[in-house]
């Protein structure tokens, strides 16, 4: 492929999503899939979108997306911060929209460990007075 293209690497907790963004009419392809079938809830559909939908380019650009591990939710939003960092290579005046919705910051939550001598991160055991 010699087409010319914009790259964003997004994460969210274990997800990582490749992004390249192309001129075109507004596709967008998950791991050689449109994102309407690998995405099928509307939530996670609108998640994926709302960067272009913000930037006013969601039908001149095409989307071509690898992400792997985690869940769902955290693919997608995965999507989401590789799609605008990649946004910003296409236009650097975007920056202001795209970090005033939040979407350039790494959501830097994850799953706590769980410590020694309690059920669950935080957790404790049922504790009997007798």
């Amino acid at each position: 492929m010699s087409e010319k293209f914009e790259y964003g690497t997004g994460r969210r907790k274990t997800a990582t999503a490749r992004t390249r963004i192309y001129a075109g009419s507004g596709g967008i392809t998950v791991n050689g899939r449109s994102f309407e079938n690998y995405f099928p809830r509307k939530t996670l559909q609108m998640i994926i979108r709302q960067p272009l939908v913000l930037a006013k380019l969601a039908d001149k650009l095409d989307v071509r997306v690898n992400v792997a591990g985690g869940g769902v939710t955290g693919q997608a939003e995965a999507v989401r911060h590789g799609i605008s960092r990649a946004l910003l290579l296409v236009d650097p005046a975007l920056r202001p929209v795209l970090k005033k919705a939040g979407f350039l910051t790494r959501d830097a939550r994850k799953k706590e460990r769980k410590k020694y001598g309690l059920r669950a991160a935080r957790a404790r055991y049922q504790y009997s007075k007798r």
